[in-house]
């Protein structure tokens, strides 16, 4: 509990939204520590922030899990969200999977989206099935796993094998060129040591039906019984569940349907394509299994990281800046479950996920919560660390009770289908948004929304305008409908610009970050700037049974979520590569800026 002498949460936000030392508002020495209390440095206009001795340890513990806050700016909205969490018995309510704890407007959907917290024994009634499919797949020479899927079906799967140094190829994106390579289409010899797991909890997701149905005829085509080489991933009663019985597939995985997409990672979602790939998720499990227990503690990491989280954005800092220290994208999956979560209302906690902890855009900010994957915890900011499995229960455990403390509901995400309706309604023939092109530049057309290029007329002329546009507290969203694996150093883009801009900056790769950030874009706090980059196709792809293309989706999908911005008066730039290469090499020398 914190001292009474202290401001309370009102005034720490306040202090925080108008770039003031909370330590400002106590009287006298505003670095002399309280009675009993001692002093924590801080930086970034923040210095000499007080703690109270008498609140609640800096590192909650379990199961090989650790969080770690340090800085008065955190604590004390920590301890403050933590005092009324442990007054409401929130961590034994959740433990128990009690519906009512985010009101009663969410009750009805809650009580259908807790099935995570049983993901253990559920999970271990899957390993047997698991285990003989690919002993199967093995003795019959199939070595190469692709997976096709959107979200949580695609993150938590590529973060668990890159963790175990697995071979997994993730199929999340429209982009004909990335499609054909990810499928091996026309090269037999690939396809034959080759099983695609089509996963998608709703069953309907675009383009998870669209790489099903490119998967299909790639098989047959190279002569491959498709029925052999598919395996599904899906809930019961889904429209794939019924076209995985009817064309006839490997093997179909009914999911618990009690899970929701983000907070799947040690269900059917992650387990399946995982095993598949040669990870032993019998470990995952028991990591999961060990740290179960600390859920009704009210000390428990994972009720203290979600009270740091959750306190820390109400008390004004709600950009979350994810700095890896040997996580294999860990930040990446934890980024949709953050951001789909929490951004709705107006509301919530942006992920940022940085290249590490010294990377551009993880200095001090008022605005800013420093969170380290793995390392040392910041002078102001949180470290967390401890094997996988248990990491996704406590990181979805925390991010529901952050989820009570912003006083939303985190497990709908009204925003995600605007989009895709967008899209829909594209696809079927309404007219895209209308955004001519104003000039080009070194194989770069440039076009923008609104007058955000008045007077000018060249890239970095651009670059520089779209920077300014970002407001305070706001902050710089990248979204590239590129192909991840060809033209990943248009990732690069990110650190540039950060380094160029007092404000945070994301990088998503379209389309996977429509079912991640794309939620807290729409649905959060409407201070975002957005960089569009797109690019010409050079070679389409078709989607067999329907009357588009893959690169016809995929500008669907762009010309979609611009109109969803657009309607939000959110300024947005789009540069598309009318040239690929000479025009990504023109960007990120412009993105440099002027030496």
């Amino acid at each position: 509990m914190t001292s009474p002498d202290l401001p309370g949460p009102e005034d720490v936000a306040d202090a925080l939204r108008s770039g003031v030392a909370p330590s400002s508002l106590v009287d006298g020495d505003p670095t002399a520590p309280p009675a009993g209390g001692s002093s924590v440095g801080d930086q970034g206009g923040t210095e000499g922030v007080l703690t109270d001795a008498a609140a609640s340890p800096a590192e909650a513990a379990a199961a090989g899990v650790t969080v770690r806050s340090a800085g008065g700016a955190l604590l004390m909205p920590r301890d403050t969200a933590l005092e009324a969490l442990r007054a409401d018995g929130v961590a034994e309510k959740l433990a128990q999977k009690d519906p009512t704890l985010w009101g009663p407007d969410a009750a009805t959907l809650a009580g259908t989206r807790l099935g995570w917290l049983d993901v253990v024994e559920t999970g271990r009634a899957l390993l047997p099935q698991l285990q003989a499919l690919a002993a199967e797949l093995a003795g019959e020479g199939v070595d190469r796993v692709v997976l096709a899927g959107m979200g949580g079906s695609s993150l938590a799967p590529e973060v668990i094998c890159k963790t175990y140094d697995r071979p997994l190829v993730t199929l999340d994106s429209t982009d004909p060129a990335q499609v054909r390579a990810a499928l091996s289409l026309g090269v037999a010899a690939d396809l034959e040591r080759t099983v695609v797991v089509v996963s998608s909890k709703s069953g309907g997701t675009v383009e998870t039906d669209s790489h099903r149905r490119a998967a299909r005829a790639a098989f047959e085509a190279a002569g491959v019984d498709a029925s052999r080489r598919i395996v599904v991933v899906t809930d019961p009663g889904s429209p794939l569940a019924a076209t995985a019985e009817e064309e006839g597939v490997r093997a179909l995985f009914l999911a618990d349907p009690d899970i929701g997409g983000r907070y799947s990672a040690l269900s059917a979602f992650g387990l399946v394509p995982s095993a598949l790939a040669g990870v032993d998720v019998a470990s995952l499990l028991d990591d999961a299994e060990a740290v179960l227990p600390s859920l009704s503690d009210d000390d428990g990491p994972g009720l203290v990281l979600g009270a740091v989280l959750g306190g820390g954005a109400v008390a004004g800092r709600d950009k979350l800046v994810l700095a890896g220290a040997g996580a294999h994208g860990f930040g990446d999956w934890a980024e949709q479950l953050i951001a789909e979560s929490t951004g709705k209302q107006g509301r919530g906690i942006l992920p940022v996920v940085v290249e590490g902890p010294d990377a551009p855009g993880t200095e001090p900010a008022a605005d800013v919560h420093l969170c380290v994957l793995g390392g040392e915890v910041p002078q102001v900011g949180t470290a967390v660390a401890g094997p996988l499995g248990a990491q996704f229960v406590v990181w979805e455990y925390a991010t529901a009770v952050a989820g009570r403390v912003l006083g939303i509901d985190p497990f709908d995400q009204p925003n995600v289908q605007e989009s895709k309706d967008n899209t829909g309604a594209i696809l079927g023939g309404d007219a895209p948004a209308q955004l001519p092109v104003l000039f080009s530049e070194s194989g770069i057309e440039v076009s923008a929304t609104g007058d955000l290029l008045a007077g000018v007329d060249s890239l970095a002329g651009a670059l520089d305008a779209l920077l300014h546009a970002v407001p305070e507290r706001g902050y710089l969203a990248v979204m590239a409908y590129l192909d991840r694996a060809a033209e990943g150093r248009a990732a690069g883009l990110r650190a540039l610009l950060a380094g160029r801009l007092a404000h945070p900056v994301t990088f998503g790769w379209a389309p996977r970050f429509l079912h991640s950030t794309g939620q807290f874009h729409k649905g959060g706090p409407q201070v975002g700037a957005f960089l569009q980059v797109t690019a010409a196709v050079q070679e389409d792809l078709e989607v067999p049974g329907k009357p588009y293309t893959f690169g016809t989706l995929q500008a669907a999908q762009y010309d979609g979520d611009l109109r969803a911005l657009a309607s939000r008066d959110r300024p947005v730039l789009r540069l598309h590569l009318a040239d690929r290469a000479a025009g990504l090499d023109a960007l990120l020398t412009a993105a440099r800026g002027r030496s």
